[in-house]
């Protein structure tokens, strides 16, 4: 059994009420009980942390190294400008999919480019709470190719 954080980012504790247009209806809790399950069925747990906070995410990374398989980090707007996540993202040698629930391609300009995507294994976007049962399954599959 391997763990695997799950990392939330800012505005990420509104899902359910913001823009559904863009993120559906399923909830934080949602979104973390699901990606729970789809691990506890591939044998794998899952924690997770949320933060409005880039410093608070930055520390649940560094706390992850060696202790954790991998993360799925869903870094919201972070995602489009925090180099201290990408630096410490590159930093952990764990398994790392981001994930995204809108498709920031299809979204206004300032969001088309993602500072970690480099440092990550792969990314998932667009495909709303689905994106996170297959992440967890990609995480699955990578520590698989990996042992």
């Amino acid at each position: 059994m391997a763990t695997i954080l799950l990392l939330s980012g800012p505005n990420l504790n509104l899902l359910g009420e913001r823009e559904p247009e863009y993120y559906g209806t399923t909830t934080l809790d949602e979104l973390v009980g699901l990606t729970r399950e789809t691990a506890a069925k591939l044998g794998h747990d899952v924690e997770h942390v949320h933060s409005n906070h880039e410093g608070d995410l930055v520390d649940a990374i560094h706390d992850a190294r060696g202790r954790c398989a991998a993360i799925i980090c869903n870094a919201a707007a972070f995602s489009h400008y925090a180099y201290a996540l990408t630096d410490a993202l590159a930093m952990f040698d764990g398994v790392k999919i981001e994930v995204h629930l809108s498709n920031p391609s299809a979204r206004e300009g300032w969001r088309h480019q993602s500072v970690i995507a480099p440092v990550v294994n792969g990314s998932i976007t667009g495909l709303k709470a689905d994106g996170y049962r297959l992440a967890v399954e990609a995480v699955a599959t990578l520590l698989e190719e990996l042992a």
